[in-house]
């Protein structure tokens, strides 16, 4: 029996309007063609597994939508339709999705699932070398936006941070469990941005 994440459904709900009927699409289909699979979030982004171990992944920008296979570099490809005819385009397994009419036929899409799913039966791994990169795309959610507007000098500081920074404060506000977490999180966020500190400062000893 499948597992849904009500997390997936926050994620859907709060992208772009374009995204959600490709979002809801790609994780309908994923559901059909793998039953058993359970629904959970990785790097602040939609992520579905199968037998503990990644199936495919879905994501949401501001002008596209991304859909990737974890083993993609082992799965056949006789239409060349992964990596856009083998041209890598943006994130993910397709290209910058940007409709439902981007996508490849759905039996297509069945069937790299289908074989995903008899490579993690089988035991495929993927060595280190060969496993996708952590995407270099992140959504920065709406609410994060706003209370930035609010704070100018937090906002700069923000808007000149590293990827990786940005992403551990987003994370950091993703994984509150109540809103009233995430509001005093976020609270908290400005009041150190203000100041030039990265999420996690206390840790950053310095070396004397």
């Amino acid at each position: 029996m499948s597992q849904t994440d009500p997390r997936i459904d926050a994620y859907i709900v709060k992208s772009a309007s374009f995204a959600i009927p490709i979002l809801e699409y790609l994780r309908a289909l994923v559901h059909e063609t793998c039953p058993q699979v359970r629904e959970t979030m990785k790097w602040s982004f939609p992520h579905f597994e199968y037998r503990g171990s990644i199936l495919c992944s879905m994501a949401s920008f501001k002008q596209h939508c991304a859909f990737g296979f974890w083993l993609e570099s082992r799965l056949s490809d006789p239409h060349n339709l992964l990596a856009v005819n083998g041209e890598r385009v943006g994130m993910g397994s397709l290209g910058k999705i940007t409709a439902i009419e981007d996508l490849p036929p759905e039996e297509h899409l069945k069937g790299f699932i289908q074989e995903a799913m008899h490579l993690i039966d089988s035991g495929v791994k993927l060595k280190k070398e060969d496993k996708p990169r952590e995407p270099r795309e992140l959504t920065i959610p709406a609410y994060v936006t706003d209370a930035l507007a609010g704070n100018p000098a937090a906002q700069k500081v923000f808007e000149n941070f590293s990827y990786s920074n940005k992403k551990e404060y987003v994370e950091w506000f993703e994984d509150a469990k109540t809103k009233a977490t995430r509001e005093k999180r976020i609270g908290q966020a400005l009041e150190w941005l203000a100041e030039g500190k990265p999420r996690n400062w206390k840790y950053m000893k310095s070396q004397a």
